[in-house]
C-alpha cells in the first residue's frame, strides 16, 4: 500500500501587536518543531504490501484489486446510508466461521484508505478474539474487557496502532465467559460515545460474536447505527440468515455480505 505518514501543517502565528524579540521567536519555532515531531510520531511505519497480505488486509495493489474494490463499494454504500455524520457499524457473522472478523478488519481498512477519514476497529468477539493476532499487535496494556472492568483504566491505554495508516485497534482483552452485562453497561456506551465524538472523521467498526451463537450481537447492535450481516457461502442456510436478520431492528440492517464466494 502506498501510504504516507500524516503530518499537520503547523506554522507559527505572528501577532504584529506583540513585541517580537529574538528569544521569543526562537521559543515559538522550537514549539512548532516539537509539534511537528509529535505529528510525525502519530503513525508508525506503514506495513508493506507483503505484510498486509500476511495479515489478510486489503491494499491498493493489483493482486487484491477485486477484494479491495468490494470493500470500497461496501464503504461507499454505508457512507451513503449514514449521511454526513460519522457512525458505528456492527459487523455480525451469522455463525462462527463465516468470516465476520475478516470482513470487519477489511471494512475498517477501506475506511482508512480515505485520507480524510480514520477508522477504529473494536474486537467485541471475546470468546474468539482474533484481530490482535491477525494484525500482530502487542496488547500489553489490555483491551476492551480490561477497560470495562477497571474504572481507573483510560481508553487511550487500549488504543493500538496497527501499521495501517489511520487505522487503530481496540482488542478484546482478557477472555470472559459472559459479556452481555459488560456490553450493556454505561461504561461501554460512554466509551463508544467518547471515541466516536472525539474525532468527527473517525468511523467505528465493531467486530461482533456470531448472531446465532450468542446474545451479544443483539446487545451490541444497540450501540451501532448500522448492522452488516456476514454469511459464509455454503455454511449457512437461508433460514439461518433470516433468523439472524430477525435479531436486529430492520431499520439498522444495511445488508448481507456473502463471504468466500466461489
Amino acid at each position: 500500500m502506498n501510504a504516507m505518514n500524516r503530518q499537520d501543517n503547523l506554522e507559527p502565528i505572528v501577532d504584529p501587536t506583540v513585541n517580537q524579540d529574538t528569544e521569543r521567536s526562537q521559543g515559538v519555532l522550537r514549539r512548532v518543531d516539537a509539534a511537528r515531531s509529535l505529528a510525525l510520531l502519530d503513525e508508525p511505519k506503514a506495513l508493506t504490501t507483503r505484510e498486509l497480505e500476511d495479515r489478510r488486509v486489503i491494499h491498493r495493489n493489483d493482486s487484491v484489486r477485486e477484494q479491495a474494490d468490494a470493500f470500497r463499494e461496501l464503504r461507499t454504500r454505508l457512507l451513503a446510508a449514514g449521511g454526513e455524520r460519522n457512525f458505528v457499524t456492527l459487523v455480525a457473522p451469522v455463525s462462527h466461521g463465516c468470516g465476520g472478523s475478516f470482513v470487519a478488519r477489511n471494512l475498517a481498512a477501506a475506511f482508512a484508505f480515505d485520507d480524510t477519514k480514520t477508522a477504529l476497529l473494536i474486537d467485541c468477539d471475546v470468546l474468539h478474539p482474533s484481530q490482535h493476532t491477525a494484525l500482530r499487535v502487542d496488547t500489553a496494556s489490555g483491551g476492551l474487557m480490561d477497560y470495562l472492568e477497571d474504572s481507573s483504566l483510560d481508553v487511550s491505554r487500549i488504543l493500538y496502532r496497527t501499521g495501517v495508516p489511520r487505522l487503530r485497534l481496540i482488542p478484546s482483552g482478557r477472555q470472559r465467559e459472559t459479556t452481555g452485562e459488560s456490553f450493556s453497561s454505561f461504561r461501554m456506551r460512554a466509551m463508544i460515545d467518547s471515541v466516536r465524538s472525539r474525532y468527527p472523521d473517525r468511523y467505528l467498526i465493531l467486530d461482533s460474536p456470531s448472531v446465532l451463537g450468542s446474545p451479544d450481537a443483539r446487545i451490541l447492535s444497540e450501540l451501532a447505527d448500522m448492522v452488516v450481516l456476514v454469511a459464509g457461502y455454503g455454511l449457512v442456510t437461508p433460514e439461518k440468515i433470516e433468523a439472524a436478520l430477525a435479531s436486529f431492528p430492520s431499520e439498522k440492517v444495511a445488508g448481507v455480505v456473502f463471504n468466500n464466494l466461489p
